[in-house]
């Protein structure tokens, strides 16, 4: 699958905001290694790539409504957004309501339903733990109750947990 075209979009969308633009593209490389290093099927990494291009997507619409970019805010005002554009884009309706959903819930760490949704949620830590300058007991933690994947464990701990 292409991601291109909807990478600059979302560029286009993010006006500039290098901070934003930059974590997107973090987090779509962390997901991409992800997925492929747990043998993701194409169909499923399509989605889990495109979800982690776009899950952030509801951040500027929270800001302006309720001055806040909380989870909770991105997760509520995020998959309007996305859907359109990625209708725009031409994705197919099946894969728009699991990245869909997969934005309203990427927040939510008690019920992954999916190998999708577990990579994007590990993809976003690892790129959070960083840009949040989180704490070694912190990440010991969110170890310990987020990370499932071999992957995203062996990411985990060779960028912040071996000394």
């Amino acid at each position: 699958m292409q991601t291109a075209p909807l990478i600059l979009k979302m560029c286009a969308y993010e006006e500039g905001n290098v901070k934003r633009i930059n974590h997107f593209l973090k987090v779509y490389g962390f997901a991409k290694t992800i997925g492929e290093g747990e043998g993701i099927p194409a169909a499923l990494l399509d989605i889990l790539e495109t979800a982690a291009i776009v899950h952030d997507i509801g951040i500027k619409v929270s800001v302006e409504k309720y001055g806040s970019s909380s989870g909770p805010y991105q997760e509520k005002e995020g998959p309007a957004i996305a859907q359109e554009m990625l209708e725009e884009l031409g994705y197919a309706p099946a894969l728009i309501d699991r990245v869909c959903y997969l934005i309203a819930h990427h927040h939510t760490y008690d019920n992954i339903d999916g190998l999708d949704y577990q990579a994007l949620v590990e993809a976003d830590f690892l790129v959070n733990i960083f840009e949040d300058g989180m704490e070694r007991p912190a990440i010991e933690k969110v170890r310990e109750n987020i990370f499932k994947t071999k992957t995203g464990l062996e990411m985990l701990d060779g960028l912040f947990l071996r000394d």
